[in-house]
């Protein structure tokens, strides 16, 4: 391998973490998602628990979907919202969040859908391609 050959390599594998945290959801605290809502973005919440089976289940989807489509994450904020600290907080009521796995899809302060507890690979990527729509 030349010199030149293994700087663009050693550059790659430094940047490519960064690059796919990018597409990371954000861990949501309180402020978070509703500052980017009040500034009129679009926003995915998903109250999500680390011992829920379904919660697992929709972020192999999410996931995917975000890897198969970078527009998804380019156009949309994601947060992970833990059920277990945020259940009974103001986000969780003002929008009536029923219970964990609950995907809500907002533009701004404006619901444009939501999924509770659902799988399916075709109905989430409908609720994120309504989101998209709307970016």
């Amino acid at each position: 391998m030349n010199r030149r050959d293994f700087i663009a390599l050693s550059a790659a594998l430094t940047l490519s973490p960064l690059a796919a945290r990018a597409a990371e959801p954000i861990r949501y605290t309180p402020g978070a998602a509703e500052a980017a809502m009040d500034a009129g973005k679009v926003v995915l919440l998903d109250f999500w628990a680390s011992w829920c089976s379904t919660c697992a289940a929709q972020e192999r989807v999410l996931t995917a979907l975000r890897a198969e489509n970078p527009a998804y994450a380019q156009n949309i904020v994601f947060f992970i919202v833990d059920w277990d600290e945020h259940a009974k907080g103001t986000l969780s009521k003002s929008l009536k969040i029923p219970r964990r796995s609950t995907l809500v899809a907002l533009k701004g302060r404006q619901e444009l859908g939501r999924i509770v507890a659902g799988t399916s690979r075709a109905d989430i990527k409908a609720l994120l391609d309504m989101a998209l729509a709307a970016a």
